[in-house]
């Protein structure tokens, strides 16, 4: 009887999201050598379930400051976020100092548009996208989702259904280098945004935001960097008066790194934001798509 128990235990838990089968496929390039936007060559990977088709996307941006990280170092998000129906696209992007801002918003609408082209081969539904970025890589990830310029460029229309920030950095780099210059560690952010306040301006997302954008979420930690938190408090200033639709959740106690290392753990509030985000602004809701939010 006991080994019997045993088996049947064991079956449950091969059946729990921990183990459903997914398929991972890295270094697809969406940037090749021989483009004319003057970019590197740069790759996604793309975590899918192995079965299952017309399900929500998930494109993520990883953060380090603009200047370091590697979509690598993600792998772990992708492969939970695909036991849990979402197929997820996690990019490389041109860092400083090689590079500034200008470059990182091009090859993030350009890895919008592969995914838009592309994602229906992984069992993705193209017309329910969602992007999303820690620190820095969030405020690439609020830059594609409310500015429409990079995507007028590239003759496409926005096909993003919404924006998840997680701790970003950015939001209004204009008013926060501004407040900074002079001060210790006050150039901190030259290498990507230089010393050019219209560039600062230009590529701060809280100055595209009119009132008609897709739905915002921010997850925000209460003991991140002062940079970030006063940010993201103008942000959501500015939202609120535009009538924006942003859900705001906060994180007790939670510093800027552990916002994003908390999704090693498969039962984090982290995911439970991110997974009720999608379905209640997807229009696959779980009973037709089979995302899981673990509940």
């Amino acid at each position: 009887m006991q080994k019997i128990y045993s088996l049947f235990i064991l079956a449950l838990i091969l059946q729990s999201c921990a183990f459903q089968p997914i398929r991972r496929s890295k270094n697809i390039t969406y940037i090749s050598d021989q483009n004319e936007s003057e970019l590197p060559a740069k790759d996604l990977n793309v975590f899918a379930p192995r079965k299952g088709e017309g399900l929500p996307v998930l494109i993520f941006i990883h953060g380090g400051s603009w200047n370091k990280g590697k979509k690598e170092i993600y792998d772990f998000l992708g492969s939970r976020l695909a036991r849990r129906k979402v197929v997820t696209v996690i990019i490389d992007y041109p860092l400083a100092p090689d590079y500034q801002v200008p470059a990182m918003e091009k090859a993030s609408a350009l890895a919008v548009k592969w995914v838009f082209e592309n994602i229906s081969k992984y069992g993705g539904d193209p017309d329910q996208i969602y992007i999303s970025g820690h620190s820095a890589g969030g405020h690439l990830a609020a830059l594609v989702a409310i500015k429409e310029e990079a995507f007028q460029k590239l003759g496409l229309e926005n096909p993003l259904k919404g924006a998840i920030l997680n701790d970003p950095a950015g939001l209004d780099w204009f008013w926060f280098l501004s407040e900074m210059k002079g001060r210790p560690n006050g150039t901190e952010n030259y290498d990507a945004f230089t010393d050019d306040p219209e560039v600062w301006k230009a590529y701060s997302p809280i100055y595209y935001l009119e009132g008609s954008e897709i739905p915002i979420l921010i997850l925000e930690g209460e003991e991140t960097y002062p940079g970030i938190r006063l940010t993201v408090e103008r942000f959501r200033r500015a939202a609120e008066q535009k009538g924006i639709n942003l859900t705001y959740s906060f994180y007790p106690k939670t510093k800027h790194i552990p916002m994003i290392t908390q999704f090693f753990w498969t039962w984090s509030k982290g995911y439970e934001d991110v997974l009720d985000f999608i379905n209640s602004q997807s229009s696959l809701r779980t009973s037709s798509s089979g995302v899981s939010t673990g509940k």
